[in-house]
């Protein structure tokens, strides 16, 4: 029986919105229950005893693994999907329908306040990890919601900002991660945004959320506000929003009924979104019951040998890594005894337990391990006398390992940040940290890329990012060995803010902020530009080496690229590398940037074990948006096929022939002459008349008319009437082939 059948006009416009701030409503007459949706995505974030009305009480106990700019930086999909799995389980035991996660908005600018829970600058990392995570919550009978869906970059004004992107950009960055989770994961749900894109919120944009993400892209789940996001609950339901949460207190509802009635909203668009609900609960009703409790321990260890596989070495000098056991080793920063595991705001856990690195160290280390706090996290305190006391340490020890990070307080969701710097104590406390021992290690936490200028001055340097609740039994080992650092980096970090792509146009102003470099985002902009950077987008060592052979790539039956290169470990110790596949096409006749990231792959090798990685490049994602004919486009030629261990670290080349798609490309009076040239009819044609003119015509004139409309100049080469003829005639016996 149909759910809808039996409900009244205002019992299916109570479903389409919150109960409360986390539940949606129930119709209990006709057996619909309300269900669960509760913040993610690193962990679970469900309230403790009754929802407030904010949802920012007290959560119950769960497992904090690393968040996504943690999770991103393993570039390793079997791990995302034994974590969404472990996700899954602990919603399941708490009752969740849909845990809200993962977020996969681009970082477009380093200053983004929520950067820690996202993956990546670039779309094909996004968009893999995410429909792993996916598929591993979804596997035990939860949804995922998918966000922040679309162009959501930075949080200065973020309900209100309208994101004011081109359409190549748009879909080529912007919407290809989202694009790509939605066809191979198929979230339960996907959760709109707050701003607006190109002068439209998100909640009532109905190219968004009908046009493109259900009539496109295949999407069949349910679509749910953010928080707060809804502007126009009645344009929202015409739009194709199926569920406003949280609660508004019935009175959108209302809203919905009265426009209903008055004729301004069919009842068939709110059947369809009423039934997206009905369809959701079904769903979440059809999991079995949850068998409990938690097993905290098993999650907790599947949490330390993730962060393990998310710590980036960016540097390593002289292999002062791993360190041995017996070294003297001093411990200093604040952030070796308090860790900051994980972003502030609405995805903050409340974890099972917490380990921190001085602890790990001090179990690890066969001598005693001196500690110093160098800093407070709140900047108070005698700040020379913190220094001068690890300067000490590290002066009587054979090496430093210095923690330092962005504090809470400066890198949350709700505000941006305001520089890339990392705070001024902390700095002076490397340099002279530095300065006593030439052995000094840095270990960073951080939600966002900072600058680096100690990176010079010291021997190692390792990227922690926001590592989760075992965050610090994973450094330690990674610092002494135990587990060899396969990280790597999935955000560029530049040498100042001033060189990033979005300088200039972040945040934005009065409203509006314009995505002014186009295409050129991360590590785009900075190959394109040829700017030096700190360290480069997918740039992470080892404590072994790899050695790259030839590469070879074929087209497949189907179209995608399968690119295959041996990797030897040349190494002493077992290790993990992760073989990047970059391509371009330099004859393209669109702007491209010098390199963009296709697929990746993961191979674990022991010493002097040779390989073959393997990865599949699909064919569309070779395309570009067309915004001739509004399509994805392949274009043809020879295209160069790069792998390498970085962006700026090619270690493999070849060049692949690929066939291009056909392209209607429609003629006019407005068709430059060049368009017409390039026409496979009407370019002979055009040809032949210019050949018949007494004298023909000198190819420089050609070339100086190249942009003239054909039309702007009647009768050259041809009178107007006879070259509407040839337009005409051509048109209808041949399509431009791109």
């Amino acid at each position: 029986m149909d759910d809808l059948s039996d409900l009244t006009l205002e019992e299916k416009a109570s479903l389409t919105s919150g109960a409360d701030f986390w539940r949606t409503k129930a119709v209990d007459r006709a057996g619909i229950p309300s269900v669960m949706l509760t913040d993610g995505p690193h962990g679970l974030r469900k309230q403790a005893g009754d929802t407030d009305h904010l949802g920012l009480a007290a959560s119950v106990p769960a497992t904090c693994f690393p968040p996504a700019v943690g999770l991103g930086a393993s570039w390793d999909v079997d791990v995302a999907e034994r974590v969404g799995e472990a996700l899954g389980v602990e919603s399941a035991i708490e009752d969740v329908a849909v845990l809200l996660g993962p977020g996969i908005n681009i970082k477009r600018s380093p200053l983004c306040g929520r950067n820690f829970e996202y993956f990546s600058e670039d779309p094909i990392v996004s968009g893999v990890m995410a429909s792993a995570l996916v598929r591993g919550i979804q596997s035990q009978g939860v949804g995922a919601s998918l966000k922040h869906f679309a162009a959501n970059n930075q949080e200065t004004d973020r309900l209100r900002v309208s994101s004011d992107v081109d359409p190549r950009p748009l879909r080529e960055i912007y919407l290809r991660g989202f694009e790509r989770v939605v066809r191979d994961a198929q979230p339960w749900t996907v959760m709109c945004s707050y701003n607006r894109v190109n002068g439209v919120y998100t909640s009532e944009d109905p190219w968004l959320l009908t046009t493109v993400l259900r009539d496109e892209w295949g999407f069949e789940g349910l679509v749910v506000s953010d928080w707060g996001a809804v502007n126009n609950r009645v344009a929202g339901v015409a739009a194709g929003l199926d569920l406003e949460m949280p609660s508004s207190g019935g009175r959108t509802d209302a809203q919905v009924v009265d426009a209903v009635r008055n004729g301004s909203l069919t009842e068939d668009a709110l059947d369809r979104v009423a039934r997206r609900v009905v369809n959701l609960v079904r769903k979440a009703q059809a999991r079995p019951a949850a068998s409990g409790p938690l097993d905290v321990d098993a999650h907790h260890a599947l949490a330390r040998e993730v962060a393990g596989r998310c710590l980036v070495l960016l540097k390593n000098d002289d292999d002062l890594l791993p360190l041995a056991r017996d070294a003297r080793i001093a411990v200093i920063g604040e952030f070796a005894r308090t860790p900051r595991y994980q972003g502030a705001g609405s995805s903050q856990i409340n974890p099972t337990r917490l380990d921190n690195a001085l602890d790990a160290i001090r179990a690890e280390a066969s001598t005693d391990v001196v500690f110093a706090p160098g800093f407070t996290l709140d900047g108070s305190g005698d700040t020379d006398a913190l220094r001068a006391d690890a300067v000490a340490a590290a002066s009587d020890c054979d090496v430093a390992v210095v923690f330092l990070g962005v504090p809470a307080d400066e890198e949350s969701e709700g505000f941006d940040r305001k520089h890339m710097e990392l705070p001024a104590d902390q700095l002076r406390l490397i340099d002279a940290v530095a300065a006593a021992n030439r052995n000094t290690v840095v270990v960073l936490s951080n939600g966002g890329a900072v600058t680096l200028p100690f990176a010079g001055s010291v021997a190692a340097v390792l990227e922690g990012w926001l590592l989760g609740q075992a965050g610090g039994s994973a450094t330690a080992d990674v610092l002494f060995g135990t587990v060899n650092p396969s990280g790597k980096l999935t955000e560029t970090i530049p040498l100042r803010l001033e060189d990033t792509p979005s300088f200039g146009n972040f945040p934005g102003e009065h409203g509006h902020v314009r995505y002014g470099e186009g295409l050129l985002v991360g590590y785009r902009w900075y190959d394109d530009a040829r700017t030096d950077v700190a360290f480069a987008f997918g740039h992470g060592l080892s404590y072994t080496r790899f050695e790259y052979g030839d590469v070879s790539a074929t087209v497949g039956a189907d179209g995608d690229i399968v690119v295959t290169v041996p990797v030897t470990n040349i190494g002493s110790v077992a290790g993990r590398e992760v073989v990047q596949v970059y391509t371009s096409l330099p004859s393209s006749t669109v702007q491209r940037p010098p390199r963009e990231l296709k697929g990746f792959a993961v191979v674990s090798l022991e010493p002097g074990e040779t390989a073959e990685a393997i990865v599949v490049v699909r064919r569309d994602e070779m395309a570009y948006w067309d915004v001739r004919i509004d399509r994805w486009v392949v274009e043809r030629g020879s295209y160069s096929i790069e792998v390498g261990a970085s962006s700026r670290d090619i270690r493999a080349t070849t060049s692949l022939e690929l066939e291009g798609d056909d392209v209607v490309l429609p003629l006019s009076l407005e068709s430059s002459f060049e368009e017409v040239l390039a026409h496979p009819v009407a370019g002979p044609m055009l040809t032949e008349a210019l050949a018949s003119r007494p004298g023909g015509v000198p190819p420089e004139l050609v070339q100086l008319l190249g942009n003239f409309p054909v039309g702007r100049l009647d009768g050259f080469p041809l009178p107007r009437r006879d070259m509407e003829v040839l337009i005409d005639d051509a048109s209808s016996r041949k399509e431009h082939r791109g």
